[in-house]
């Protein structure tokens, strides 16, 4: 997730551009203008960005459209903007990032051969000319990004930290199966304000908890890569 929403941002700052030459634009309604210069640069962005038809009520994989998917959740505009949270941004993101998580009756291991597929994969939800198509293959956690899980894979992120031997390390007790799947589930359950994404809440999934299952096999699995460096 972004600290900072670049799109506002950018579009901010054009706003800025656009009030300081005092132009008006029309909304699209039958005729009517609107005089963007009675508006400040935030409500100019927002207007340009949801009123104007820049983004197409186009329907997104995870389910709702552009407009959705470009406007903030509660989690969001308590992080935005935030370096790190003070403690009561913090307690707050903690707290409705709990809210959100709905555990499962039992927690298993699946497939570790399949988990590292979707840890390699960032096919999913990327919309444009080519869409992410669902029917012809399952969305990924596009894992490696961020994270080191074998150091044999020759192109691995370090945004996040790395996960080498993390089973072996911690082995696979009920908490630590839980642990790891509320964090991947929602990781602002211990991490406020986190870069990594949300997978699986009560109102958005983008991955399966067969899926996490997998996922949490390849990083926890003894038979897995992972474990064996």
């Amino acid at each position: 997730m972004f600290k900072k929403n670049a799109v506002a941002a950018g579009m901010a700052a054009f706003a800025s551009v656009a009030l300081a030459a005092g132009c008006a634009v029309a909304d699209g309604s039958k005729g009517s203008d609107v005089d963007i210069t009675a508006m400040s640069a935030e409500e100019l962005a927002e207007y340009f960005i949801f009123e104007t038809g820049s983004f197409r009520d186009q329907e997104m994989q995870e389910g709702g459209t552009w407009r959705d998917r470009m406007t903030q959740d509660d989690i969001q505009k308590a992080c935005s903007m935030e370096g790190n949270p003070d403690g009561e941004t913090a307690g707050r993101v903690v707290a409705m990032a709990r809210a959100s998580y709905e555990a499962p009756e039992s927690i298993e291991l699946g497939d570790w051969r399949k988990g590292a597929e979707l840890a390699d994969s960032g096919f999913g939800y990327r919309m444009g000319h080519n869409n992410d198509n669902h029917g012809q293959r399952e969305p990924g956690g596009n894992c490696y990004n961020c994270h080191v899980f074998d150091p044999r894979v020759s192109v691995q992120g370090t945004i996040g930290p790395s996960l080498v031997n993390y089973g072996a390390n911690r082995g696979t007790s009920e908490a630590v199966l839980r642990y790891v799947h509320e964090v991947i589930s929602n990781p602002h359950q211990y991490f406020p304000c986190t870069e990594m994404p949300r997978f699986n809440t009560v109102d958005r999934q983008l991955l399966t908890d067969e899926q996490i299952s997998h996922i949490m096999a390849y990083l926890l699995d003894p038979e897995s890569p992972v474990n064996n460096q």
